[in-house]
């Protein structure tokens, strides 16, 4: 005979399992009755406590006062900016460097290295596809870095060439006709021109 706890539990175990296999959260029938209360409160609605006033704020002390929306310019010569100065009164800016190229096909052909011990020798730079870089070679570099050059790649204005094993043997940046730069190893410098 089975004890009336055991019967009792096994009962509420049984109760439980249903009310949750039948829960709405579960995707069951809702187990409410069609006069139950609503599942959530009714949103309250803030209202505000008292009026809402702006103005701007007071200016810092020993600061000019900013000027006033859609009011006209000062014509004070003090005001105005010295010759050769900007209206922040400071000197013009420099011109801006010549831009890079944009692609990197414009890198692509034949290119005379010149190496810091004035000796020359010969890159050509390939549009072949090499797995995520592009194929190159070297001809007659002394530079053992530079005769192991097999690919390179085109990233952020700057001209990467490779050697083998993936390493980077030199880093360039200029134009189409033009570049300039380091060995990765002995930071000795590097121009290419076409």
């Amino acid at each position: 005979m089975k004890s009336p706890i055991w019967i009792l539990t096994v009962t509420l175990c049984s109760a439980l399992a249903l009310g949750a296999c039948s829960s709405t959260r579960f995707g069951g029938p809702s187990m409410r009755g069609a006069s139950a209360a609503p599942a959530s409160p009714a949103p309250i609605e803030a209202v505000p406590s008292g009026p809402v006033e702006s103005a701007p704020l007071a200016p810092i002390e020993g600061q000019p006062l900013p000027p006033l929306a859609g009011a006209p310019a000062p014509l004070n010569s003090e005001l105005a900016p010295a010759p050769g100065t900007d209206v922040a009164g400071l000197p013009p800016a420099a011109a801006p460097a010549p831009a890079a190229p944009a692609s990197r096909t414009a890198m692509v052909g034949n290119w005379t290295v010149r190496e810091a011990s004035g000796k020359t020798c010969r890159v050509q730079l390939s549009s072949s596809p090499a797995l995520d870089l592009y194929r190159a070679s070297a001809s007659g570099c002394s530079n053992q870095d530079l005769s192991k050059v097999n690919a390179w790649d085109y990233r952020d204005g700057e001209v990467y060439l490779y050697q083998t094993g993936g390493s980077v043997a030199a880093r360039l940046r200029g134009s189409s006709s033009s570049l300039s730069g380091v060995l990765a190893k002995s930071g000795a410098p590097l121009s290419l021109a076409r």
